[in-house]
């Protein structure tokens, strides 16, 4: 058998294992959840004392959710930030009941519905089963991107197939090891799921981009929308979300276009770039800097209510934070589009502020596309240099 088409199988049978196990854990994961309650058995009252072990609220937070414990017997109660400093005591009455499987579910009201019963019961095997499903929709992202490589499989090298794929790997790894809270009434599994879809998109971005191909654009729109979403469900990064909307979407389609028309001579799939002058580096980072300054200050001020952050400081320090990395991506931005080499040392600084901002919000899975971001720019910056130096009788022009 030739090597590619043993390739080819071994890519082949990877992508029906995957498919099996995706399969496997979706089928189990909305069995699970959407189980019949069964008989229901009501349980005594019990008095369950508060666990303030994990509370840190502010009046930053929305809603806030205490938790009351007797043994392994617990009930979460959601109080809003004006009841919850309103609390006086520390123990509550607890109404309980028992179904058919065993499961032991709490109110704190004695007026309790089989529809109570059965969307508490819902919310708990959806925490139980959590792992499961974030398992699933990362291999559905790995799936994707064995497809991807394997489909296009002239178009990448084989270092660029590793490197795609081992990428997608680790996310997967630490989307099961590092599972994410429910955050401003959304569910923790579906705030994963936008994590894992906006590495995928933004880790193929950034290697279309390495490899000059205007492609990266189409690519890139889909990374804007998925970005947009994550900021809007996590009531988090407005500078962020605002330069999304009314830069990055229209200059990918204005680049799309610019770098249609500096194709190179020789391979039509590569575009021509080009790099910066020394004066034009330092005007741009004094722009930056004022820009950090002015926004970051703004955004300080809001008093926007989220559920995201454990206190105001942290608030405060991510807001900077945001407006520095939204200034140093305008300026991403604009390199792309003008196809200058210094979009290379943007990443290397967005990637830093970036991850940052993910360790203070404990966003561990998007590490891994901060991992990307600073070993695809390496290779990125060396291609486009070695490109620069061959071509460099050529000046191509901005436009």
């Amino acid at each position: 058998m030739e090597p590619n088409r043993r390739i080819r199988t071994a890519e082949s049978v990877i992508l029906f294992i995957l498919a099996a196990v995706i399969i496997i854990c979706y089928g189990w994961g909305f069995s699970r959840i959407n189980k019949n309650v069964g008989e229901i058995h009501h349980l005594d009252p019990v008095e369950m004392l508060r666990d303030d072990s994990e509370e840190d609220y502010d009046d930053s937070y929305t809603v806030c959710d205490v938790i009351y414990r007797n043994g392994e017997d617990f009930l979460t109660v959601r109080y809003t930030y004006e009841d919850y400093i309103e609390l006086e005591t520390d123990t509550i009455t607890a109404y309980g009941v028992q179904t058919s499987d065993g499961t032991r579910l709490f109110f704190n009201s004695s007026n309790i519905t089989l529809k109570d019963v059965e969307k508490a019961y819902k919310e708990n095997a959806t925490d139980q089963m959590m792992t499961v499903f974030n398992l699933a929709n990362s291999l559905v992202i790995v799936f994707l991107s064995v497809w991807i490589v394997m489909f296009f499989s002239t178009v990448f090298s084989t270092y660029e197939k590793i490197w795609f794929v081992s990428i997608m790997v680790l996310a997967t790894i630490f989307a099961v090891l590092f599972p994410e809270e429910s955050a401003n009434g959304v569910n923790g599994i579906i705030i994963m799921l936008l994590y894992l879809l906006d590495t995928f998109l933004n880790i193929l971005c950034e290697l279309l981009i390495s490899k000059q191909s205007r492609y990266n654009f189409l690519v890139s729109v889909r990374v804007e929308i998925t970005e947009i979403a994550i900021c809007i469900v996590l009531m988090y990064r407005f500078a962020t979300m605002v330069t999304t909307l009314f830069f990055w979407l229209p200059i990918d389609i204005l680049s799309f276009i610019n770098w249609s028309k500096h194709k190179d001579d020789q391979q039509d799939e590569l575009t021509m770039v080009r790099r910066l002058k020394g004066y034009q580096e330092v005007l741009i980072l004094i722009g930056i800097a004022v820009w950090t300054v002015v926004v970051g200050y703004f955004l300080s001020g809001l008093d926007i209510k989220t559920d995201f952050f454990t206190n105001r400081t942290m608030a405060t320090t991510i807001a900077y934070l945001d407006a520095c990395a939204s200034a140093v991506g305008v300026a991403n931005g604009l390199f792309i589009f003008f196809r200058l080499r210094e979009q290379w040392i943007a990443w290397y600084a967005c990637a830093l502020l970036e991850s940052i901002i993910n360790v203070l919000s404990s966003q561990y899975v998007l590490l891994i596309l901060k991992l990307g971001y600073f070993t695809n720019t390496t290779y990125g910056y060396i291609k486009w240099t070695r490109y620069i130096r061959s071509h460099s009788e050529e000046q191509p022009s901005l436009f």
